[in-house]
């Protein structure tokens, strides 16, 4: 099993320069090698003779020219370049197979970071040796033992990480306490409802922290808007092709607020995520959920921005990890499954049950039923009545809607997506 540790670190303001110098670098080389491929996909569909772009050939290329081209590139570690164009390459092989959209051109700023194999650097009780710069502190120790695969080095706002991963090997013997079942129904007023009756309230940090991120975005505008002046354009209009906004100070600093409180926002809604799902995996062996159609959910724009601030596809994912972790499992249901509709107590089935119902009565047992408590109880029934699997995830499709696969049962019965055609995109 391979784990990541995500650590923070504590670069002096040397290193942080080398950080930024490797981060550029990486964009640089991505870019430049995304340039290069759809030249050479171009010129090999005018003149089949010539050979089609790959990652290697690309790589090579970079070599030969980068100590008289690009002889800045050498300050960093080598593996700043080499990389991102292995990432290109993946990112390629991604798109051709269906799985993802045509690479794009990577931006300033934007998911800054670089990666290092194992052999370019050594980790030592609270600190990591890079090429080229030597031994950067960490804010505390690698969790796990076992063979290090690599380290990712990002920026998250103003703050620097390191995520190793790290080959464990067996899986950690930890099962859950009483080995019992429980069904979780997710929704908006209330993240999580258990079938045993426990209602989990989300915290909703964008929704608290809305009017101080609309009043920073705000004041950045407005120094965006001051700068297209002084440039002679007017404060709406777009910036004509090859031309950068000049950065003030000021707008470097409302930059860094607002993203300071993305972050924030961010680490307050992983925070609460991951304690519900280590207390659920920790207390049943088998969760049932529900696959939901967060993509066709979020075009209803009255709901989108609180079900955005739930993340319901990071509960899952979190949620299924550790219960493999532990020994065990997660079932999901299909999105067609009517879990609010059909009564725990006896099984009817509402022909109809809309989102303004929040308690109804069964007309053929009496049963006065709570919508989400409810839709947990029969979640639980499904979940007890699936065959044991020995993965954590039964199969179905994922909180996204894309239809997965698991064993040769799958408990999804909807239209496969469609696959993008890679001929029109540098593809056949």
């Amino acid at each position: 099993m391979i784990v990541g540790h995500k650590i923070r670190l504590d670069p002096d303001d040397v290193q942080e320069t080398y950080f930024r110098k490797a981060c550029g670098v990486a964009r640089f080389a991505y870019n430049g090698a995304l340039d290069e491929w759809t030249r050479q996909y171009q010129a090999h569909k005018a003149d089949p003779s010539l050979p089609k772009p790959s990652e290697t050939a690309l790589r090579r290329q970079l070599n030969a020219i980068k100590r008289e081209k690009f002889p800045w590139m050498l300050e960093v570690t080598k593996n700043a370049p080499q990389m991102a164009i292995i990432q290109l390459g993946t990112a390629f092989r991604n798109f051709f197979e269906g799985r993802s959209q045509f690479p794009q051109f990577h931006t300033k700023g934007v998911h800054d970071r670089f990666f290092l194999t194992n052999d370019q650097f050594e980790v030592r009780d609270r600190k990591i040796r890079i090429p080229l710069l030597g031994w950067v502190r960490m804010n505390e120790s690698l969790r796990f033992s076992g063979k290090i695969q690599s380290a990712t080095i990002s920026r998250v706002a103003d703050r620097w990480f390191v995520s190793i991963a790290v080959e464990t090997g067996d899986r950690p013997e930890r099962s859950a306490e009483n080995q019992g079942a429980v069904g979780v129904d997710l929704g908006i007023t209330a993240l999580a409802t258990l079938s045993t009756g426990e209602k989990v309230t989300g915290p909703e940090p964008h929704k608290a922290l809305l009017k101080r991120q609309r009043r920073l975005s705000r004041s950045l505008s407005r120094k965006h808007k001051a700068a297209k002046v002084n440039m002679g354009l007017a404060p709406d209009a777009p910036l004509p092709k090859g031309v950068r906004l000049p950065v003030s100070e000021n707008a470097k600093k409302s930059r860094a607020k607002l993203s300071r409180l993305h972050a924030r926002i961010a680490n307050i809604r992983q925070d609460a995520l991951h304690q519900l799902t280590s207390e659920l995996t920790r207390r049943f062996h088998t969760i049932a959920i529900e696959s939901l159609n967060v993509r066709g959910m979020m075009k209803n724009h009255s709901r989108a921005r609180s079900m955005a601030d739930m993340s319901f596809f990071e509960f899952r994912r979190q949620l299924e990890y550790k219960s493999e972790r532990r020994g065990g499992r997660v079932v999901v249901a299909d999105r067609w499954f009517p879990s609010s509709k059909t009564c725990s107590g006896c099984g009817t089935v509402q022909d109809k049950m809309p989102l303004s119902v929040r308690q109804w009565i069964c007309p053929d047992c009496g049963t006065t039923h709570d919508r989400d408590v409810n839709a947990a109880r029969n979640l639980l029934a499904l979940g007890m009545a699936a065959p044991s699997r020995p993965t954590a995830s039964s199969a179905g499709s994922d909180a996204c809607g894309e239809s997965a696969q698991q064993g040769t049962r799958k408990l999804r019965t909807s239209r496969p997506e469609r696959k993008q055609d890679p001929d029109s995109r540098l593809g056949e």
